[in-house]
């Protein structure tokens, strides 16, 4: 399991991919409910870091896989 540091580094490097490749989707980056927690001063961990990381991957790998199916 991937600590938090490596877990920033892997959030930063695909919300930078997102934005390089894919700009459409960032604004569904700030509507993703992991981003907008609802305490006042949330707490990070490892769990909500990995949560966070997959959902960017699985908005990307369904908008490329659904991008590919309707240009064909």
């Amino acid at each position: 399991m991937k600590t938090e540091k490596e877990l920033d580094i892997a959030i930063l490097q695909i919300t930078m991919k997102i934005k390089e490749h894919y700009p459409e989707l960032s604004k569904y980056i700030l509507e993703m409910p992991v981003t907008i927690p609802n305490a006042e001063k949330p707490k990070m961990n490892r769990e909500l870091l990995q949560d966070y990381y997959n959902s960017l991957e699985v908005l990307v790998k369904d908008y490329v896989k659904n991008k590919h199916i309707s240009t064909k």
